[in-house]
């Protein structure tokens, strides 16, 4: 009997397993998205690509769900009120599917950064200085000497830190910009998750502003063409001949802002006759 009972639990087994891979899986978003505090009230949103009999939400790696939603079309809410530390967790969720029935896999986690105003902000300083040529290299410090949790630097404009590092021995991360050009310019600043709570975050310091100026448009050749005018004599001088009036381009002697203007002079030059006599 134990073998068949084994067989029969193994066989159930890989029918829940199958059912599950033909369940396409959630996904979680989190409102809002950043700049979360202690006390505030923050809502995730679980997106369905199916009718659901029960959506339910959990915490990263916890086999227990905090809340569950019945009867959902397309997305479940579940509203967290006044955050406090503990609530600065990984988030998943997970649903029962109607048709095609079955229970999907858990979504993708989601992070909930919490500011804890409490801990300071952290300082920052950028070298050589706020504008600089096109691939130069740019070096962002953050300190904080006293938490010595990761230090993570942002740009303004971005949902996330462009980078993040473990400070060295005095608080202090060292963040390159390699070559700058003109995306990089923008707004920085830095902040430090608390030791011992990875999305517990201080708030963020002061900024600093880079701008990296582009690079001139190089000089473009410019020509002044002569104005030619062509005028007939009578036909009483110089035998009837053609004339054309050459306006001669001369450099100016004259230092720049004066308002001497010389005239330019006057070539006259033979360029036809009215044939042979």
């Amino acid at each position: 009997m134990a073998p068949m009972a084994a067989a029969l639990i193994l066989g159930l087994w890989l029918v829940a397993v199958s059912r599950a891979q033909q369940v396409p899986r959630p996904s979680l978003s989190l409102h809002p998205s950043q700049g979360v505090s202690l006390g505030d009230t923050v809502t995730l949103q679980c997106h369905l690509p199916q009718p659901a009999a029960w959506v339910r939400l959990y915490r990263y790696q916890n086999p227990t769900y905090i809340e569950q939603k019945d009867n959902v079309q397309d997305m479940a809410e579940f509203s967290l009120a006044g955050i406090k530390q503990a609530d600065a967790v990984r988030y998943q969720c997970q649903y029962q599917g109607l048709e095609p029935a079955g229970t999907s896999e858990k979504s993708d986690p989601m992070e909930l950064v919490v500011t804890d105003h409490r801990y300071p902000p952290p300082g920052i300083s950028l070298s050589p200085r706020e504008y600089v040529k096109m691939e130069t290299n740019i070096t962002i410090q953050c300190w904080n000497q006293e938490y010595r949790g990761t230090i993570f630097l942002h740009k303004d404009g971005h949902s996330a830190p462009i980078q993040h590092q473990e400070p060295d021995g005095g608080g202090t991360a060292t963040f390159t910009l390699f070559g700058v050009t003109s995306a990089d310019s923008g707004t920085y600043r830095c902040s430090y998750r608390v030791g011992g709570s990875y999305l517990l975050s201080s708030p963020f310091g002061d900024n600093v502003t880079l701008e990296v100026i582009p690079r001139p448009a190089p000089p473009r050749a410019t020509s002044r063409s002569s104005e030619t005018v062509q005028f007939q004599v009578s036909p009483g001088d110089s035998e009837g001949l053609t004339y054309a009036q050459l306006q001669a381009v001369t450099p100016s002697t004259h230092p720049p802002g004066t308002s001497t203007t010389p005239e330019p002079p006057i070539i006259y030059a033979e360029v036809g006759t009215q044939g042979p006599r």
